[in-house]
């Protein structure tokens, strides 16, 4: 009888372990997918780091040159720790790394530069998967619905992947897909995050990263329902219609679901791709400044802000027919929307920051939350020196030395830049995470912190104030007063960026005739 019963699970020992190398060699079993898997890595991968930090600058004096280069090289190795987590538990935990990895002014520059590589390295569904999505949301199988499906994607990112597609009547489009375990685990993956930033914060209660996880909590869902991604395109399409160079593709409602969205094929080159812009005869400075404009109107103005605008997002491309060059504004999941309110100071904020005038900087700043740190949270928002703030950050543009310096000031100041993050309202956390990816995309671009886009801002700025002061009043000639106020303070501006070009005229000018003086052409 035991001899049997020994026979028995000998025999089922072996079909289980067969099914599971079958089932794990047809990619129908990941073990990245078991629960135990994926927090048994988390809790180790964090207990790693923590002891790495408590235990390698335990021995040397704080602040001394020792001690930074340590520091640094706790950072670097922490960072790639945590980036081969995210890359092994994938979804929820590549988007997380993606935002640390995009605040390039507010963390150490050994994690930033370590999590970019997420967004080029999103894990890619397989066809099958990909199939059963559409089948499971359309009821139709891909041949039924498609003329022609590209099996390969233009492009894999933390929660979907995007494919080419052509439908019967002969239009290309792009289908949005899903990852099919992503939403089932996502939930899960936040509640692990939230533990461990909470344990984290026992042994390191200066740093607070309970922000990260709020963030995510909210923005998550948003993000992976398609509809609401559709809506907020179609929305941001009809606020900015007024921008002929803005492109945003047309949704195709009648094919798409939660977890698949359909969309007009746009072609282009990502906008920091400079090679592709001098290919095409595409004036980088006239892009640069198309996408200031873009993004002072969403803040300022309307308050409705795409919060995800790295490179991948957002193609440049000369339009078919008009030849003009267009910005095509893709990924629309993830919008903050600002409450009047915070859109106000955050206007008288910018106004202060770019007219020098310190006394309303530390008042508007304070307004937002950032207490007797309003100097920090000021370099944090301009992404420049307390010196250049307090000497004005539209009068000279960035050095390398100043950008060196803020990004030093990031590793220096971490357990201030997060309590910051803890404590100023939520909807500054993803403003600041757009701000640092504009300046990513305008640095590789080499068009950073010119004179025009502080003009451009302080443009929206005053619109916006104007138009609140204006639909809080029942007086006409009180309306009128305000109008004419708006139209002089714009005047002004005109004036001073006209000033501005015409020295910049007179300082070229001058530097072609020394030029010339110094290299006479020969006779």
């Amino acid at each position: 009888m035991a001899r049997k019963a020994l026979k028995l699970a000998s025999w089922t020992s072996m079909a289980l372990a067969a099914s599971g190398i079958y089932l794990y060699s047809n990619k129908y079993l990941d073990p990245n997918d078991f629960g135990a898997v994926r927090v048994g890595r988390a809790v180790a991968t964090t207990a790693v780091i923590s002891y790495d930090y408590l235990t390698s600058l335990k021995s040397v004096p704080y602040g001394s040159e020792e001690y930074l280069q340590l520091r640094s090289k706790v950072h670097l190795r922490s960072a790639r720790r945590l980036c081969e987590l995210c890359c092994a538990n994938r979804g929820t935990f590549i988007k997380v790394g993606q935002h640390l990895g995009a605040l390039d002014y507010l963390l150490p520059e050994e994690y930033t530069s370590t999590l970019k590589v997420l967004h080029s390295q999103a894990p890619q569904s397989s066809m099958q998967e990909i199939r059963q999505v559409i089948r499971e949301d359309l009821g139709k199988e891909i041949h039924d619905l498609f003329q022609s499906f590209d099996d390969t994607p233009l492009g894999t990112a933390s929660l979907a992947q995007v494919h080419k597609a052509v439908l019967h009547d002969g239009r290309t489009v792009a289908v949005k897909v899903q990852h099919p375990k992503v939403r089932a685990q996502s939930s899960k993956d936040i509640l692990l995050m939230e533990v461990l930033v909470l344990a984290v914060k026992q042994l390191f209660p200066e740093f607070e990263f309970m922000w990260l996880v709020d963030e995510a909590k909210k923005n998550l869902p948003l993000e992976l329902d398609f509809l609401n991604e559709g809506r907020n395109a179609e929305k941001v399409s009809q606020m900015l219609k007024h921008f002929d160079f803005l492109k945003v593709p047309r949704i195709h409602w009648d094919l798409s679901t939660e977890r698949v969205l359909l969309m007009e094929f746009v072609d282009g080159g990502q906008v920091n791709d400079r090679d592709y812009m001098e290919r095409n005869k595409i004036d980088v400075n006239e892009i640069s400044r198309h996408l200031g404009k873009m993004y002072s109107e969403m803040i300022f103005v309307n308050g409705f802000v795409h919060c995800d605008p790295h490179p991948g997002n957002v193609l440049v491309r000369k339009h078919p027919s008009t030849g003009k060059a267009e910005i095509v504004l893709l990924d629309h999941g993830l919008y903050q929307v600002l409450t009047e309110e915070f859109r106000l100071n955050y206007c008288h904020l910018w106004q202060s920051l770019i007219w020098t005038d310190m006394k309303r900087v530390k008042e508007y700043s304070q307004r937002l939350g950032a207490g007797d740190l309003y100097p920090l949270f000021a370099c944090m928002l301009t992404a420049r020196s307390w010196d250049s703030v307090n000497r004005g950050i539209s009068q000279a543009p960035v050095t390398a030395t100043e950008d060196l310096e803020i990004r030093n000031n990031a590793a220096n100041y971490l357990p201030q830049i997060s309590h910051l993050l803890n404590h100023v309202p939520r909807q500054m956390l993803l403003i600041l995470k757009t701000n640092d990816l504009l300046r990513g995309i305008e640095a590789a671009l080499g068009t950073r912190a010119s004179a025009s886009s502080f003009l451009n801002m302080s443009r929206c700025c005053i619109r916006a104030l104007a138009e609140h002061k204006k639909k809080n009043t029942c007086s006409f000639f009180r309306r009128t007063q305000i109008s004419f106020s708006e139209a002089f303070n714009l005047w002004q501006i005109n004036l001073h960026e006209l000033i501005l070009r015409v020295k910049g005229l007179k300082l070229a000018n001058r530097v072609l005739a020394l030029i010339c003086w110094l290299f006479p052409a020969p006779l």
